[in-house]
């Protein structure tokens, strides 16, 4: 069998598994989830994940940003480093990375094969649980020294807690999966702490003071040191345009365990002020990891760090944009960036959203830079029927049309952007981006390009 044929049947046998990604809000709410099935798999695997030292980054937005962000400055350190993140964009194997490349076929391949026994020994593994064990086998198995692990929902009981990591980090909390986590942010900030490690320092994002209040408890509870980026990590813009930004850091608090106290410049490709704010909490959990990373390392990782569909400018004129925008808030900071780095110019907004989020808070935030929506739906099982989302447009005097497949709405955003030199936007779904990124890269390959 050649390998992408047992590629796909590696695949097929992951998603014979409950997958959780896949399920409705109504589902997720009553799930199972629990750690002993992976505290169990792993041991039955020897633990690999103890074999490297792990940077662990919760959050509801912002957190894959710092995760790769860590893991680039770590490659430039000198360090073969992990990363795991979720969901994929174009390719499964992009969840699994060793120094910025996803493992290759061959590899998920051979893994999936070398763990079916094991897994037939555990019931009621999900397919969340099964990917993170291969991801924790595949980074002791290509030697990395170091790995930095996403949270793939929550944190108290996601998969990837069975962790002792170096650092516990928690980016920007906001409301997102409330039927799973919880309808305050005390709540959903209480699922996030669940990641907090006895005597393991907190490295955090700033939070609202309702979620703040959580985690500083949690870490006086846990007795671990908490660096809140903004109060004793300080940050500011230095400067910005479409080829990247510039941002200056430096610790407030010198007893921590910094390096120094002097501001430092890092360059950083991605836009937007938030990720000025990500590359701070960044800088910050790596300098209390207690990794060996020198600052210019940093600087070096910093600048080369690549996270796609993160305000990404596939064209400029008329400009093409994939974003991962898909809750109020981060729509919130897409409407920012857009009014930052284009001010005079609105968007055809390529649409769709799972049946779970809140659209009119999307709408609300984003109203003022829309020129059309496109609403799409793409080929995921919690995808929102296109009907329901114009009729939520229409409520909120959004003007809209409805196309579908993905790939003709790309083709019709483009259609009218030609016409008026509108921006060609694509948010609200991390799968409707991806379904127009592939689209996008099938049709400049038409082109030649």
């Amino acid at each position: 069998m050649d390998i992408e044929s047992s590629y796909n049947k590696a695949l097929d046998y992951l998603y014979s598994f409950v997958d959780y990604s896949l399920k409705h809000s109504s589902e997720l709410a009553k799930a199972e989830f629990k750690l002993d099935r992976m505290f169990a798999l792993m041991e039955e695997l020897g633990n690999p994940q103890y074999k490297y030292p792990i940077i662990h980054v919760a959050g509801t937005k912002g957190k894959g940003s710092v995760c790769a962000l860590c893991a680039s400055a770590l490659k430039a350190a000198g360090y073969k480093v992990g990363l795991y993140t979720s969901p994929h964009l174009l390719d499964f194997c992009e969840r699994i990375q060793v120094d910025g490349e996803p493992i290759p076929h061959e590899l998920l391949v051979e893994l999936v094969e070398e763990i079916k026994a094991t897994v037939a020994k555990i019931p009621k593994l999900t397919t969340f649980e099964i990917t993170t064990a291969l991801g924790f086998l595949a980074f002791a198995k290509q030697g990395c020294d170091a790995a930095v692990i996403e949270v793939g929902l929550g944190g108290r009981l996601d998969a990837t807690n069975i962790v002792m990591p170096r650092v516990s980090v928690i980016t920007s909390l906001s409301y997102d999966h409330m039927a799973v986590l919880g309808d305050t942010l005390a709540k959903i900030a209480g699922e996030k702490a669940g990641i907090i490690k006895r005597g393991v320092p907190v490295v955090s994002s700033s939070q609202k003071e309702e979620a703040l209040e959580v985690l500083e408890r949690v870490a006086k509870l846990e007795d671990s040191s908490l660096s809140l980026t903004g109060k004793d990590v300080k940050y500011e813009s230095v400067r910005s345009s479409l080829d990247g930004q510039v941002v200056s850091v430096h610790p407030a608090n010198s007893t921590r365990d910094y390096s120094t106290t002097e501001m430092i410049e890092f360059k950083i490709p991605l836009l937007g002020s938030h990720q000025l704010e990500n590359a701070a909490t960044a800088y910050a959990a790596l300098k209390v990891s207690g990794l060996d990373i020198s600052d210019e390392a940093i600087q070096k990782g910093f600048a080369q760090v690549k996270w796609r569909a993160r305000f990404e400018i596939a064209r400029r004129d008329p400009p093409v944009i994939f974003d991962s925008a898909h809750n109020e808030d981060s729509f919130v900071k897409l409407r920012e960036t857009l009014d930052a780095y284009f001010p005079d110019k609105k968007a055809y907004l390529i649409f769709g959203a799972s049946e779970d989020k809140n659209i009119p808070g999307m709408f609300a935030a984003m109203k003022p830079k829309i020129q059309r929506l496109i609403v799409t739906r793409a080929d995921h099982p919690r995808a929102l029927e296109e009907g329901r989302i114009v009729e939520l447009a229409r409520q909120a005097e959004i003007e809209s049309e409805a196309v579908s497949p993905v790939q003709s709405a790309l083709a019709r955003a483009l259609e009218l952007s030609a016409k008026d030199g509108s921006i060609v936007l694509s948010a609200g779904s991390m799968f409707v981006t991806a379904e127009v990124m592939r689209a996008w890269n099938n049709l400049m390959s038409l082109r030649g390009r």
